[in-house]
């Protein structure tokens, strides 16, 4: 989404607002574990601060839906992002945005939040973890204590 921000820069108006839903495509997702990600809704407000510079302030919600890590079947995952940063830190820290005086798209930052946001793994509620042992190994949900052989004949001492 291409914004303009003319008016901002000279002083006609004090605020941009944004306000729309957005959903991704194929394109996007091939290259993440995402299965789909529609209908997400953006919020905010881009506004000059006090020093002069383009401060820009949303509010990303949404649902991606993930593969299962043990079933791989599709996992609803609603996430919530605030993302508040100065465009001229974005532009300095970014190579894939270009400069544009007038100008801003706001997509690629809002891509760039909701990768940040992907949980290494997602596990559905429906998911089966009481059958999954083989040889040597066995699959682990929490935290786990495991104590030495050796240190549990010690315990009988005590």
């Amino acid at each position: 989404m291409i914004i303009d921000l003319i008016r901002l820069k000279n002083d006609v108006v004090k605020n941009i607002d944004i306000d729309f839903k957005y959903s991704f495509n194929e394109e996007y997702l091939k290259q993440t574990d995402l299965i789909k990600l529609d209908d997400v809704l953006i919020k905010g407000v881009i506004n000059k601060n006090s020093l002069g510079d383009i401060q820009i302030n949303l509010n990303i919600e949404g649902v991606m839906v993930l593969p299962c890590a043990i079933t791989l079947e599709p996992v609803n995952y609603p996430f919530s992002i605030n993302v508040s940063e100065s465009l001229d830190d974005i532009i300095k820290t970014e190579d894939f945005l270009k400069k544009d005086e007038n100008t801003l798209d706001i997509l690629p930052i809002i891509w760039e939040n909701i990768l940040m946001e992907i949980p290494m793994k997602v596990v559905s509620e429906n998911a089966d973890t009481s059958n999954l042992k083989g040889d040597g190994w066995e699959f682990v949900t929490g935290e786990r204590k495991k104590t030495n052989p050796e240190l549990e004949k010690l315990k009988d001492l005590l």
